[in-house]
């Protein structure tokens, strides 16, 4: 158990849950939660993608360019959306139809974001540059923080 790591996600749980506390608006609060977790851990990419249609569109984010659309099932965050469960890659080169938005990303988490419906209205993907970044525990707090947005 990596505890600083825990610690760290436990204060920014906090944090997004203040941040988003008040503020009704969902793209504010995407924009602030991206910063938020991009500030703290320095991922490569840290953002959104918003489910319009069947496309997964980009939202607020922080890092480099990024694709602005993705097709229903493509890539890490069209598997996450359609399996509706946080994907843990740890290679992208090995995964089947990775789409490489920036050949820096090496690894890469992926979490639906669930309306008060149950229906994915999002997702939040973070990219490293390093292989093997994510695991468990950026799962578990992960997803906390994604179930701020129901």
């Amino acid at each position: 158990m990596n505890t600083t790591k825990e610690s760290t996600y436990a204060l920014l749980v906090q944090q997004a849950q203040a941040l988003v506390g008040s503020e009704p608006d969902e793209v504010a609060n995407m924009a602030n939660v991206a910063a938020l977790i991009h500030e703290t851990f320095h991922f490569w990419w840290t953002g959104f993608y918003r489910v319009v249609g069947d496309d997964l569109v980009l939202g607020p984010f922080q890092g480099p360019i990024a694709c602005t659309r993705i097709a229903a099932g493509r890539g890490v965050c069209g598997a996450a959306r359609q399996r509706r469960e946080t994907v843990v890659v740890p290679d992208v080169e090995l995964f089947p139809g990775h789409i490489a938005c920036s050949s820096a990303s090496r690894s890469e988490i992926v979490v639906p974001v669930f309306d008060k419906s149950g229906n994915v209205k999002a997702v939040l993907d973070i990219d490293s540059e390093h292989l093997a970044t994510f695991d468990d525990v950026d799962a578990r707090y992960l997803e906390q923080i994604a179930a701020l947005f129901k």
